[in-house]
């Protein structure tokens, strides 16, 4: 290969280089403007999320990066950080959603807060029994819980419904004038509830359980869905029938004037 030069001449160029061949990259690859190089890592016994943590830390205390180098966690990684910011946002609207529902169906503040409170005791039940099978948090785990929000406040309103009907009878026909009262409605109504709520429980588990045990496409994922409905329902199961009652006699008692309570008949609250 001729090149010309200044005085019109005409020479070889490797009188002016040094030619060779060597093996370069294929492709150049850039995001914003930036070179960048792509370091591909299949991971085995470890969830994404914790093996990324762990990188983190190592990569902090022992590499050093020149100026003007900055490291990303893409894939599977960069999908699951999204997926949680999109759920602190979208868990809040889901509680607010029910607590307008119940609101809208009992007209009472109240009321609604009470069975707001078996959500917290659903949760318990889940969690532990996402730590039994030693699963991480997910998106599909955060679905489960969402599910299992919803789950808890329909039983929930299930038990209160029943013993409002026990308060409205008693109430209509001039038989409620104490706490021993009460405590015989509130009694009434729960024990009412007994039976139907097992039920709920046991068919919930029953029919959710075999899914743990599925081995086809997307199994994964389902399992992670029903783990924390299996093991929520249980406990929210056990506060509705034995915390809830207690509740619902505290809040129906505040309205009733303990000095009405006849002379010889054991108090409730003591």
């Amino acid at each position: 290969v001729l090149i010309p030069t200044p005085s019109g001449a005409q020479i070889p160029l490797n009188y002016v280089a040094d030619i060779s061949i060597i093996k370069g990259p294929p492709v150049i690859k850039s995001e914003n403007a930036r070179t960048t190089a792509w370091l591909y890592v299949d991971l085995r016994g470890i969830d994404v999320g914790t093996y990324v943590n762990n990188a983190k830390k190592i990569i902090e205390e022992k590499v050093d990066f020149p100026e003007g180098y900055s490291l990303v966690w893409s894939g599977q990684y960069e999908y699951m950080e999204r997926a949680a910011k999109r759920l602190s946002i979208v868990v809040p609207i889901t509680l607010i959603v029910i607590f307008l529902l119940l609101y809208f169906n009992f007209k009472n503040f109240a009321e609604s807060l009470v069975v707001m409170l078996s959500l917290p005791f659903a949760l318990v039940g889940g969690i532990w029994f996402m730590y039994f099978l030693d699963y991480n948090f997910s998106v599909a785990v955060g679905v489960g819980f969402i599910a299992l929000a919803g789950l808890a406040a329909e039983t929930g309103v299930v038990m209160l419904v029943y013993l409002d009907n026990v308060f409205a009878d008693w109430k209509r026909s001039g038989r409620l004038h104490s706490l021993k009262d009460l405590y015989d409605i509130v009694i009434e109504g729960a024990v009412d509830r007994v039976r139907p709520k097992l039920m709920t429980v046991v068919t919930t588990m029953v029919g959710l359980t075999p899914i743990l045990w599925g081995t086809g496409a997307g199994s994964q994922t389902m399992k992670r869905i029903a783990a924390p409905m299996i093991g929520g329902v249980v406990t929210s199961g056990l506060m509705e029938l034995l915390v809830f009652p207690v509740l619902y006699f505290m809040w129906r008692g505040l309205n009733l004037d303990k000095s009405r309570v006849p002379t010889g008949v054991e108090d409730p609250h003591e």
